[in-house]
């Protein structure tokens, strides 16, 4: 067999309410994307859709909520939402994505059961603003560092295909490597007619390099993940990106665009002769 693949599913908790305007995502309610938005989902059906995502294979389970970042709303909910988890499912990594947060925020949702907390740097800190006005790169960077200050293990990447150059992905991929986190995210651009950002200018060939030029950064025993935007440029491909160095994907739905099935990835696994990591461990 092959290397393990290590799973990871995504819960968007609180959709397309968010305020800034990062160009990419259709969750600012600038660009009145067509997408489904609500506010706080209840716990019993997140506990739930943790169970389901678990019985699918995951071991990394991600709370995400719009907005720029954490506020005492937001870090209640996310706290009472992993407690709650970590009551009933067994042998799961959760992790919190919710925006900038401070030391205090983050140690107390460490307190209450997350063990790990995502923040992307999105794109180098050159091009960032020229894609986002609202707030800074340093701002993300500087929550990457609170989070792993306070012991939660570090989850951050970017998205590539954004308009940005060569130069921007290779700054990118230096700035997350110096952050040394436990799992990297690579996500590739997904377009839609909302966004100011018309087109995606990647390639598979060049997203292959990227996976390949983050592994040799990150090291080996670090979770490379390739994430939103895989079905657009790997689909019957999968194979070349666990060579390329990726051990680690998402399953099921992203934030706001729909993945293929658990069910699926599971048999594409399987036929690649690929196993699934049964713990966050080792």
């Amino acid at each position: 067999m092959k290397k393990e693949i290590f799973l990871c599913a995504i819960n968007n908790i609180l959709s397309g309410t968010c305020l800034e305007d990062c160009k990419f995502c259709t969750q600012s309610v600038r660009y009145h994307a067509d997408i489904e938005r609500y506010n706080y989902k209840s716990i019993d059906t997140i506990v739930n859709e943790a169970k389901q995502a678990k019985a699918n294979g995951a071991l990394g389970y991600c709370l995400v909520t719009a907005g720029k970042g954490l506020d005492d709303k937001k870090v209640d909910f996310v706290a009472r939402t992993a407690k709650a988890i970590k009551a009933e499912v067994q042998e799961l990594n959760l992790i919190a994505c919710n925006g900038t947060a401070s030391i205090e925020q983050l140690r107390y949702l460490k307190e209450h059961g997350v063990d790990s907390y995502n923040h992307n740097l999105e794109t180098s800190e050159n091009y960032y603003k020229t894609i986002c006005t609202t707030h800074s790169w340093a701002e993300r960077y500087e929550t990457c560092q609170n989070a792993k200050s306070v012991g939660l293990q570090l989850c951050t990447g970017g998205i590539f295909g954004m308009g940005e150059e060569a130069g921007d992905r290779d700054s990118l991929l230096d700035a997350i490597a110096s952050l040394q986190p436990e799992s990297t995210p690579l996500n590739f651009y997904h377009p839609n007619k909302a966004l100011p950002i018309k087109a995606r200018n990647i390639s598979q060939e060049e997203a292959l390099e990227i996976v390949k030029k983050a592994r040799k950064l990150l090291g080996e025993d670090r979770l490379l993940m390739v994430a939103a935007g895989r079905e657009l440029l790997f689909d019957g491909c999968e194979e070349l990106m666990f060579e390329a160095g990726a051990n680690s994907m998402v399953i099921g739905n992203y934030l706001t665009t729909v993945g293929d099935t658990p069910s699926k990835d599971r048999e594409m696994l399987k036929r690649l002769g690929y196993g699934v990591a049964k713990t966050c461990h080792g």
